[in-house]
């Protein structure tokens, strides 16, 4: 009979996410993302994003984690949408265009909304809730495609418009918390095809 994988502590994982997000930052502050140019940051952020999932999903003590974790674990992340904040205080000033920032921030601010409404609502114990999650996946999941669509599209025709975006703080996007995002909408969705409530440690 084959044996379970051992369970990583949360703790584990929120400092290997801690590490990833103090290389991410390093990136920034050294001036390495802003010599990304279209299509290079969209290729990073799905590159890894991918590699993420696959940390979730395929090695095995934390695939269990994955797989056992409360949920709203990973809407955490989520909280960083708040960013839309940001978006449109950057275009007020002239420092990103509207079609950008505008309908970007709008969206990532409720995604983000959303996110701390299921946080304070609990896991998704019973049919209606998973509902609830599953709706605000998919909504938050095609926000995020569409700024990072949007982003591609401005940045191919005129990549000076969002300068922004790869210096400190936004350059964190496209390097830590893009990809994060992307990674815990995929993981959601694996965790809501069959929820068992569990606490891990």
């Amino acid at each position: 009979m084959a044996q379970k994988p051992a369970l990583v502590h949360t703790t584990t994982i929120v400092t290997g996410v801690a590490i990833w997000f103090g290389l991410a930052f390093l990136a920034g502050a050294l001036g390495l993302t802003q010599m990304l140019r279209p299509p290079a940051p969209q290729l990073l952020i799905v590159g890894l994003a991918f590699l993420s999932f696959l940390v979730f999903t395929r090695v095995p003590p934390v695939r269990a984690w994955t797989e056992q974790v409360d949920m709203r674990l990973f809407l955490i992340p989520h909280l960083g949408r708040f960013v839309g904040m940001y978006f449109l205080v950057l275009y007020g000033r002239g420092e990103l265009p509207y079609a950008f920032a505008v309908p970007g921030g709008w969206g990532d601010i409720v995604a983000a909304s959303g996110a701390v409404g299921l946080l304070f609502w609990g896991p998704p114990t019973g049919l209606s809730l998973r509902r609830v999650y599953f709706v605000w996946n998919i909504l938050g999941l095609l926000d995020i495609i569409f700024v990072v669509g949007t982003a591609a599209r401005i940045g191919l025709n005129d990549f000076s418009q969002l300068n922004a975006l790869l210096k400190l703080p936004l350059a964190l996007l496209p390097t830590f918390l893009v990809p994060l995002i992307f990674a815990t909408h995929f993981v959601l969705f694996l965790r809501l095809r069959q929820y068992q409530p569990a606490q891990v440690g």
